[in-house]
Protein backbone atom coordinates (compact mmCIF):
# COMPACT_ATOMS: atom_id res chain seq x y z
CA UNK A 1 0.00 0.00 0.00
CA UNK A 2 2.82 2.39 1.01
CA UNK A 3 4.52 1.48 -2.47
CA UNK A 4 1.56 2.37 -4.30
CA UNK A 5 0.87 5.52 -2.57
CA UNK A 6 4.63 6.44 -3.32
CA UNK A 7 4.29 5.18 -6.53
CA UNK A 8 1.62 7.47 -7.64
CA UNK A 9 2.89 10.78 -5.44
CA UNK A 10 5.74 9.83 -7.80
CA UNK A 11 3.92 9.93 -11.19
CA UNK A 12 1.87 12.94 -10.30
CA UNK A 13 4.79 14.86 -9.64
CA UNK A 14 6.66 14.22 -12.71
CA UNK A 15 3.44 15.06 -14.75
CA UNK A 16 3.29 18.02 -12.98
CA UNK A 17 6.69 19.03 -13.40
CA UNK A 18 7.63 17.13 -16.91
CA UNK A 19 4.43 18.96 -18.64
CA UNK A 20 5.42 22.52 -20.69
CA UNK A 21 2.93 25.08 -20.99
CA UNK A 22 1.73 26.30 -24.44
CA UNK A 23 3.83 29.36 -24.28
CA UNK A 24 6.84 27.11 -23.40
CA UNK A 25 6.21 25.89 -26.68
CA UNK A 26 5.79 28.88 -28.27
CA UNK A 27 8.55 30.04 -26.50
CA UNK A 28 10.77 26.98 -28.29
CA UNK A 29 9.42 27.26 -31.56
CA UNK A 30 10.36 31.22 -31.81
CA UNK A 31 13.88 30.24 -30.51
CA UNK A 32 14.15 27.05 -33.35
CA UNK A 33 12.42 30.19 -35.85
CA UNK A 34 15.51 32.09 -34.55
CA UNK A 35 18.05 29.38 -35.29
CA UNK A 36 16.67 28.41 -38.83
CA UNK A 37 17.01 32.51 -39.58
CA UNK A 38 20.59 31.99 -38.53
CA UNK A 39 21.81 28.51 -39.84
CA UNK A 40 20.16 30.23 -43.52
CA UNK A 41 22.25 33.56 -42.77
CA UNK A 42 25.53 32.02 -42.17
CA UNK A 43 24.76 28.97 -45.24
CA UNK A 44 24.16 32.17 -47.52
CA UNK A 45 27.70 33.55 -45.98
CA UNK A 46 30.03 30.48 -46.40
CA UNK A 47 28.59 30.73 -49.85
CA UNK A 48 29.33 33.94 -50.57
CA UNK A 49 33.02 33.20 -48.84
CA UNK A 50 33.23 30.27 -51.16
CA UNK A 51 32.59 32.32 -54.26
CA UNK A 52 34.96 35.05 -53.34
CA UNK A 53 37.72 32.40 -52.40
CA UNK A 54 36.57 30.81 -56.32
CA UNK A 55 37.53 34.11 -57.86
CA UNK A 56 40.48 34.98 -55.40
CA UNK A 57 42.05 31.66 -56.54
CA UNK A 58 40.75 32.42 -60.71
CA UNK A 59 42.72 36.25 -60.55
CA UNK A 60 45.75 34.49 -58.69
CA UNK A 61 46.20 31.95 -61.51
CA UNK A 62 45.50 34.61 -64.00
CA UNK A 63 48.30 36.66 -62.58
CA UNK A 64 50.65 33.66 -62.27
CA UNK A 65 50.31 33.03 -66.18
CA UNK A 66 50.51 36.84 -66.76
CA UNK A 67 53.92 37.11 -64.46
CA UNK A 68 55.21 34.16 -66.07
CA UNK A 69 54.78 35.58 -69.55
CA UNK A 70 56.39 38.86 -68.70
CA UNK A 71 59.03 36.97 -67.00
CA UNK A 72 59.78 35.41 -70.52
CA UNK A 73 59.36 38.23 -72.69
CA UNK A 74 62.03 40.37 -70.43
CA UNK A 75 64.48 37.26 -70.41
CA UNK A 76 63.95 36.91 -74.36
CA UNK A 77 64.58 40.75 -74.20
CA UNK A 78 68.04 40.33 -72.21
CA UNK A 79 69.06 37.75 -74.74
CA UNK A 80 68.76 40.18 -77.58
CA UNK A 81 70.31 43.20 -76.15
CA UNK A 82 73.34 40.93 -75.14
CA UNK A 83 73.87 39.58 -78.44
CA UNK A 84 73.35 43.33 -79.58
CA UNK A 85 75.83 44.73 -77.26
CA UNK A 86 78.00 42.18 -78.53
CA UNK A 87 78.04 42.96 -81.77
CA UNK A 88 78.32 46.61 -80.94
CA UNK A 89 81.77 45.59 -78.98
CA UNK A 90 82.74 43.53 -82.16
CA UNK A 91 82.90 46.40 -84.76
Amino acid sequence: MQTIKLALLSIITVLLVGCATTSDIENLQTQVDGLKTSVAQVSSDVQAAHMAAANASASATAAEIAATHAAKNAQETSIKLGHLFKKALMK
